[in-house]
Formats: C-alpha cells, structure tokens, sequence
C-alpha cells in the first residue's frame, strides 16, 4: 500500500499541540483527546517531531534514549496506545529519527566522555585533538548549522582541557560517526523497535549530514558534487538502502520520508531511488516567493525530477523550523532563507492570509502528498516570542540577532477568548507565552465559521481525498496567462490560482468545487485559488 504517495500528512510538535494533564506542556494524552479533530480535518497521517527523553538543548532533537518517552509527553504505554487509537481512526503514525547525532546525555556519549581519549567508547563519536599550540584552537574549520564552530571542548577530572567533540547541530548534541558498526546496527534496531509498534513511516532529519570524511578536512573553497567533507556524501546511499531493507521487512507499506536540504537537484533525487527513500520534503517549494514564475519553476523541476525515479512528490509550505505562511506571505519579501530571520518586518496579515489560503489550495491540488503542520489550518500568526522567554539555540548562537524559530511553535489555541485559549485550564501558563488577539483564531471559533481558515481546509482536504483527479495521478499545464498557475488533474478537474495583480476570467466550467475567495463578477480575485470542474 503506497499511503506516502498521496497522502495528507499533518505535523505535530508534541509540546504545543494539546496539554492532557494541565501543566502547560503538550502531551500524548493532549493528542489523544484530539484525535477526532485530526480525522475531522481529514489528514491520513500525523508526523510525530521527537517525542523521545531529551534535555531538550534542541526541542527534543537532542535524543537521550529512543526507546522511550519523554516524561513530560508521557510513556511508551501511551505512545503504543495513541499510535492504535490514531489507526482505528484511519490515521497512520510517522515518527522522526534524528541519525546525524544524539544527546550529550545519552549513556553512550557519557560512557565517551569518562572513558578518556583514545578510549573504544569515543571511536562512536567524532573527538579530535586541538590545533594551535596547546590544542585551543578547534580541529577544523567547519561552520555550525546554528552558527559559530561545531566543536567544544572537553574538560578533563583535573580541570585540564583535552580534546574537542564535533557537533553540527548545538553543543549538546554530538554528532555520530557513522562508519563505526556500532552505530549503524543501533539504528537499524530503532527502526523494528518503532516498526514493531505499529509505526508506518520514519522522517529521517538532517539526513544529508550523516557520513564525514574520516580526515576531517577543513571544507573546500569550492567543493564539487559528493566531495564536501560533511554534506550529501555518497557513503550515505548505502545506509540508507540498509534502512529501506529493513522498512521491505514489514510488508511494503512503511515509509522512508528524508529531510534533505541539498541545491544540486541531480544529488537530490539519487535519495529517491526505488532502493533508498520512499519520499523527501520539497524545500525549493516551501522556500519559493508568491511568484508565479518561481512557483511555476518549482513545480515544474519537483515533477520532472520525481518522474526520473518513479517517486511522489511532496508539497509543504511550514513546518516547525519556518515562518509561518501567513506571516511570511503578507511580507515584501515572501520567500523564506534561515539567513534572513529578524525581529522587527513588517507584515500584511489580511495579505498574508488571502495569499496563504491561495497556496495550501495550489499545495493541495499538485500531484503526491500534502504536508501541513500544525496550527496552519488555523491560520496562525509567527508570534515574537518575547526575548526573555525564548528557548531555541538558534537564538542564542546567532547573538540574539536571529529571532530562533519558537515563534512557530507556540502552543495552539483551541477555545476561550484569552490564554491559554483552552490548551491548558484557564489561569495555566503555557511553556511558550500565547499572544493577545488569538481568541477568532481558536478552532472552536472557526469551526462555526463557514469563511474561515479551518473550514477552507476541512473542505479543500475533503475534496482533495473524495475527488478521483486529485492525489498522486496525471499534471499538465492548461493555457498559460501571466501570473496564473491553471492546471489540470485528469479530464475535468482544473485549479486555477491568481498570483497576477488583477482579477482574471475564469474558463467555462460546469461547477465551482471551491475558491480560496469570493468572486466578483465570475472573476477571480488576486491572491486567490479556485477548483473547477471542466466540461466533459
């Protein structure tokens, strides 16, 4: 069964998405109780971001123990019960697996850590002796995903330093050496463990960055295709054949799913082979400006690179680390690049949402699957999250430059015309502050609204699962206007979104499925998508 090729798949941040037991932290029982939602929206899967026991350096991508629960969110009792509950709705379980590095708590990173250099316990790791006279100076010159130097180092029982561990990510997580076997048979068991229980997919973060070069070379001025000492080395193809072995055990309807941020689209698609990955995230999608011309590039290069190998394609436009498409949309500059993150941009949200509400219709009318994450059906705000009270590294490394991505994650309003908005009992605080002006934005509030945000994608994802054109099938182009996507899916099903600065005349249709706006006159509005069935 290939569910991952068109299906609808909703992302969860555990920790803001529903709080079961009242301390202002989201749980599995919180997601539990709201199951019936999720199946109401009409998602086929919900993707889990680590649920695992975690110190939470990163927002729990700092993994101690993937064998367990964090239990702030709960237990595995509870993880194996929410999995079931979540099927017997219909509902299918994704879970992310973090292999690039795990928790600076992790028994096997403290069992490195007290072994001493030159220890078997450390080759699971990368620890490196210093440059400079002394070895104060880190072992190389590579750069941190969050900024600054990926090295940190150690300090020995006697309070001298000795060698520097590498980190991609934040100091507390250390990344994995994934030439050593250790490593690569921990990982193949955490697969069957979750597999075992019930999982159907597994969403492989940061998985370009696994395998290193072992010389550990300061990184080229210009480096070719595969030769970047850290990034899309062709070592990683055979891990990740391993893994698709292993997903084959289980009967052919587990799923591969890799986040993989790389701009070489010849690199990229090798990951989708029919023997390594089942399906990856479409960043240059997610990333593109309201542009028709880039959005129509992006579908056109998304297409045709899946048709070489056979694969779905993926349409997301958020998920936990980006601005949020309502803010980002209603801004002069409406791509998104980490590197532009900053307090401060003035925003449009009556632009932002019209154009939002346009592009999760585009999204969800593309041929493959459609992710959304949570709180996008509701049309949600990026929040600035008061300095005092962010929690993301990215913040900190960037010198309190970048505002970090906390703004996404902020728990969701559920009811109540004031915080906690029904996430937690009145008078609770939330572990992230909700903002003022939230109460029409509740789900409880735009349930009973036919015009809001939550209602066009109850509808549109309705549409999306019933309508025989729509899913995974056929694409083509149908007249071409400036700043107008028209495409068809099958014989009769035309989307139509305006992206030009007038209203423009829609062809001859039998009926209207949808349209993201009203018409005025039997055009459609800019900033708008409309679905129509053609005439036979």
């Amino acid at each position: 069964m290939s569910w991952w090729r068109d299906a609808a798949i909703y992302e969860i941040y555990p920790r803001s998405f529903a709080d079961g037991n009242g301390d202002g932290t989201g749980d599995l029982a919180g997601i539990r109780e709201r199951l019936p939602y999720l199946r109401d929206l009409g998602v086929d899967a919900i993707w889990f971001t680590p649920w695992y026991p975690s110190p939470m350096a990163d927002g729990g991508y700092d993994v101690a123990d993937y064998r367990g629960i964090l239990p702030l969110f709960g237990d595995l009792c509870e993880a194996e019960t929410l999995i079931k509950d979540a099927l017997e709705y219909g509902i299918r379980t994704i879970i992310d697996v973090v292999p690039n590095h795990v928790s600076d708590h992790h028994e096997w990173f403290r069992a490195a850590v007290a072994a001493g250099p030159g220890s078997p316990e450390r080759e699971r790791f990368w620890f490196r002796d210093g440059r400079g006279t002394d070895g104060e100076l880190p072992p190389n010159d590579w750069t941190s995903e969050f900024g600054g130097t990926p090295w940190t180092r150690l300090t020995g029982p006697d309070g001298r330093p000795e060698q520097w561990y590498l980190h991609l990510f934040a100091a507390g997580q250390p990344d994995l050496n994934w030439s050593h076997p250790d490593v690569r048979r921990e990982h193949e068991d955490i697969l069957r463990f979750w597999f075992d229980r019930g999982v159907a997919g597994i969403r492989i973060d940061s998985a370009a960055l696994l395998a290193k070069d072992p010389e550990l070379p300061d990184v080229p001025a210009d480096p070719q295709p595969g030769e970047h000492p850290y990034v899309d080395r062709d070592d990683l193809q055979e891990i990740y054949r391993g893994w698709r072995r292993i997903a084959e055990e289980y009967g052919g309807d587990r799923a591969l799913i890799g986040e993989i941020w790389l701009p070489d689209p010849d690199r990229f698609v090798r990951y989708l082979r029919s023997d390594v990955m089942h399906s990856a995230f479409n960043f240059d999608f997610l990333t593109a400006p309201w542009d028709a011309e880039v959005l129509r590039r992006s579908i056109d290069t998304t297409l045709s690179l899946h048709g070489q190998v056979g694969a779905p394609a993926t349409w997301v436009l958020s998920n936990h680390d980006v601005t949020r498409p309502v803010t980002r949309y209603g801004r002069e500059d409406t791509g998104f690049a980490f590197d532009r993150k900053r307090y401060g941009v003035p925003t449009d949200r009556a632009l932002g949402v019209r154009r939002a509400r346009a592009a999760a219709m585009l999204a969800m009318a593309l041929p493959g699957a459609y992710y959304l994450f949570q709180g996008e059906e509701l049309g949600l705000d990026e929040v600035e999250v008061p300095p005092e009270s962010i929690q993301d590294p990215m913040h900190f490394r960037s010198g309190g430059v970048d505002p970090g991505r906390d703004g996404c994650r902020v728990p969701l309003p559920w009811s109540g015309d004031r915080a906690p908005y029904g996430f937690s009992p009145d008078g609770t605080a939330t572990w992230l502050p909700q903002p003022d002006g939230w109460a029409g934005l509740t789900a409880e509030a735009q349930s009973a609204d036919p015009g809001s945000m939550l209602s066009l994608y109850r509808m549109a994802l309705l549409i999306r699962r019933t309508h025989p054109d729509l899913g995974d099938g056929t694409f083509a182009w149908a007249d071409p206007t400036a700043g107008v996507l028209a495409f068809r899916r099958g014989a009769s099903f035309l989307n139509v979104t305006n992206v030009s600065a007038a209203p423009v005349a829609l062809p001859v249709h039998e009926h209207l499925w949808l349209a993201s706006a009203p018409l005025v006159d039997g055009r459609l509005p800019r900033d708008a998508t409309a679905w129509l069935r053609l005439p036979a």
